[in-house]
């Protein structure tokens, strides 16, 4: 992965990340000092653990990154955060799914609404499907490079 593309994926985790909690603190500020604003509601609460599971898979990317940067990407370490982007993705869509139920009884008289939130819900667990299937990739690769260490091993004792 060149340089750039370091730079650049970087320079976007680092916004979001950076917009997000701003996001956050800003609703933390708004509950604090307004009293018309009123307690906690669902949606408060889904978007505040959204915004926690973007920041999980944020993170973990970035970490990613790092390690492809370093070229230690194929080693057991990146499971933990391929694993963490997998439960923040899967987290999100869970998330999701509750806003649609949040708002599935304003929309008695166009129930379409309701099912095209549906449909993205399985959308994000699709997107958790493909992560996955990356993981299984990456397991094959670290097992192939283990494999070529240890050939390599052996080959050096035989010269």
């Amino acid at each position: 992965m060149g340089k750039l593309a370091v730079r650049a994926l970087r320079a976007v985790l680092a916004v979001v990340l950076t917009g997000t909690v701003f996001v956050q603190v800003l609703m933390l500020w708004a509950l604090v000092t307004d009293p018309r604003d009123g307690p906690l509601t669902p949606m408060r609460v889904i978007t505040v653990l959204g915004m926690v599971s973007a920041q999980i898979a944020l993170t973990s990317v970035w970490r990613l990154v790092t390690m492809v940067r370093r070229g230690t990407v194929f080693s057991h370490a990146a499971f933990r955060h391929v694993d963490a982007v997998i439960g923040a993705i899967v987290a999100a869509a869970l998330l999701w799914f509750a806003v649609t139920a949040v708002n599935a009884p304003g929309q008695r008289e166009d129930p379409g609404v309701t099912v095209i939130m549906g449909g993205i819900g399985l959308a994000i667990l699709g997107v958790a499907l493909i992560v996955f299937v990356l993981r299984m990739l990456l397991a094959q690769a670290v097992a192939r490079d283990v494999e070529a260490t240890r050939m390599r091993a052996e080959l050096d004792e035989v010269i």
